[in-house]
């Protein structure tokens, strides 16, 4: 059977047709960024309500706020210590290349200890975080308000527009360290993150609710990716003192949450004091030119039963003075008289993001080791998730 001209036309025709219908079909949120989803949740409007007049720049200003914090959680995700697991140096009593350490020292505190020279190891990592408050405001139970609009002179707002939000990150590193001499290490980190995310707000205008936006995003890639060097100035045994720097450059998408959006630098001062079976670790360091410039602190202790098992235990503080603290703060409306608007701002003040992390380090089998560890966090300050899992696999490429 042929097929005349005019009705392969048509089928052409209805083929284009077709993939027009499933591109008007296919959810806007597919194409947007995170940043753009977050932006439609708190500033749409799309079922109008009654005769009140909204303050958008309200809104606005809370979504900056929250776009903020939520940046400055990715900028300051931890990233594994950086000399390994194993670390050697040269024994002239023996004439050979022997462990500097029993233990596998600490999880993300720096240790003194560099891995040695021409002593290599790479590792992969992989965290998964659901993030459940925001400055001790819960994201999922429908409370957390966006804006509200209250008669000057009463107390109880007769319009409240709350946001649910659920947010999830799962992080994939992969680092690797070499020791350039005995005392220098030079090594770097890539972190590959998704992110998702989905929210809706809510509208309670004179007891009556409306659904007002609602949106979805998931964005994956390339974060921020990390580089690092230390040098050992002075050591004792395993225990010393050594100086160390990190720069984290903008390679993650910003609009997608996956990075700072800029270049930052941060260096710091190490000291360790290790014995056969307990170490004590602790490091300062300040961060220049991030989302927010920060002082950053932190100590471990490390117990190693034996020399293939080692138990950590780690905290790590965070103080900020650019970000402030969620407040709810009233200004009058720009349009409506004797009407307040209450929103989301960030009140400057110096706040700490203390974390604790419990886990273990196991040598399983030649120069392998495996990680667990959970963090969980001690303040309500930013965007925090409940205990968070690591679990990581490292090899040195041993003597």
């Amino acid at each position: 059977m042929t097929v005349r001209p005019d009705r392969r036309r048509g089928r052409r025709l209805q083929f284009a047709a077709a993939l027009a219908w499933l591109h008007l079909c296919t959810p806007a949120h597919a194409q947007q960024s995170v940043t753009d989803v977050v932006t439609v949740l708190f500033t749409n409007q799309s079922i109008p309500t009654g005769d009140f007049v909204r303050d958008e720049r309200a809104a606005a200003e809370t979504r900056d706020v929250l776009t903020t914090f939520l940046t400055l959680e990715q900028a300051t995700l931890p990233v594994s210590a950086s000399s390994g697991g194993f670390t050697y140096r040269f024994e002239p009593s023996l004439g050979t290349i022997v462990r500097s350490s029993d233990s596998f020292g600490p999880f993300f505190v720096e240790r003194s200890l560099t891995a040695g020279a021409r002593q290599a190891s790479v590792a992969v990592g992989y965290r998964s975080a659901t993030y459940g408050n925001i400055d001790g405001r819960d994201l999922r139970d429908g409370t957390l308000v966006s804006t509200a609009s209250v008669l000057r002179g009463e107390a109880t707002p007769f319009d409240v527009e709350t946001v649910t939000l659920r947010i999830r990150s799962d992080t994939m590193t992969i680092a690797a360290n070499y020791g350039v001499t005995d005392r220098l290490d030079v090594g770097g980190v890539i972190p590959i993150t998704r992110v998702r995310l989905e929210g809706q707000r809510v509208d309670n205008y004179r007891g009556r609710e409306l659904v007002q936006a609602t949106g979805s995003a998931s964005a994956s890639g390339l974060g921020d990716v990390v580089l690092r060097a230390k040098y050992q100035v002075l050591r004792r045994g395993a225990s010393g003192l050594s100086v160390a720097g990190e720069a984290r450059l903008p390679t993650g998408r910003e609009e997608d949450l996956l990075g700072a959006g800029r270049a930052s630098l941060t260096p710091r001062l190490i000291g360790s004091y290790e014995r056969s079976l307990v170490g004590l670790h602790a490091e300062v360091g300040y961060s220049f030119r991030d989302v927010a410039e920060a002082l950053g602190y932190a100590t471990a202790v490390t117990l190693a039963p034996s020399p293939r098992f080692t138990i950590i235990g780690e905290l790590s503080g965070l103080r900020l003075s650019d970000i402030g603290r969620l407040a709810e703060t009233s200004q009058p409306h720009p349009t409506l008289v004797g009407v307040d608007t209450i929103r989301l701002s960030a009140v400057e003040q110096t706040t700490d993001r203390l974390i604790a992390v419990a886990g273990v380090k196991w040598n399983i089998a030649d120069t392998w080791l495996v990680t667990a560890s959970v963090r969980r966090p001690l303040t309500d300050v930013g965007l925090n998730a409940g205990v968070v899992p690591t679990l990581t696999f490292d090899y040195a490429f041993g003597r």
